[in-house]
């Protein structure tokens, strides 16, 4: 890809086995969001933290975020004006669900619901246990985001078994 990508992980981190880790090994260049606590996540000091490294990378960033990730990512572009190339937002959680980590992640409800300034792509799967179709469908519609429905994958992460998940690159490749 000719433009920079910067991988924004939700909580915890992605670790080797996940996609996103995959892709960056692939792509060494590809910078990924770099944070204070992997584990207890203010959403302000992970809006700060995007704001200041996607300055740093570029107007011409594809973001790539996955679960708390995605949040983030909304909140940041709900307060900054900075228009990117594009995002892929895999797994967008419900803050509201009994499997959102409350205690661990804070100030991230409620969610923006204006369209965000960039084209995005959020992809669902449909038993998700941090947040369903219908929750993805809603946010996609607020967001004018294109929604990608995948089927039952669970949460779209390490333990869904998806490789390197090359579906996921044809579709960052699509928001070129």
């Amino acid at each position: 890809m000719d433009y920079p990508v910067f991988i924004v992980p939700g909580i915890g981190n992605s670790g080797p086995l996940h996609w996103q880790s995959m892709w960056e090994t692939m792509h060494p260049e590809w910078r990924r969001l770099d944070v204070e606590d992997w584990d207890q996540v203010a959403c302000n000091d992970w809006i700060s933290a995007i704001e200041r490294q996607v300055a740093e990378i570029g107007d011409d960033t594809v973001i790539v975020a996955h679960s708390l990730g995605c949040l983030a990512v909304v909140h940041w572009a709900a307060r900054h004006s900075r228009r990117i190339r594009g995002a892929l937002l895999v797994a967008v959680p419900d803050p509201g669900t009994p499997a959102f980590p409350v205690v661990a992640a804070t100030g991230f409800s409620p969610l923006p619901s204006e369209r965000l300034p960039f084209p995005t792509i959020v992809v669902s799967s449909s038993n998700d246990p941090y947040g369903g179709t219908d929750y993805a469908r809603r946010c996609a519609n607020a967001w004018g985001s294109t929604l990608i429905e995948v089927g039952e994958k669970g949460h779209l992460n390490a333990d869904s078994n998806l490789g390197d998940w090359p579906e996921g690159l044809r579709l960052l490749q699509s928001l070129d």
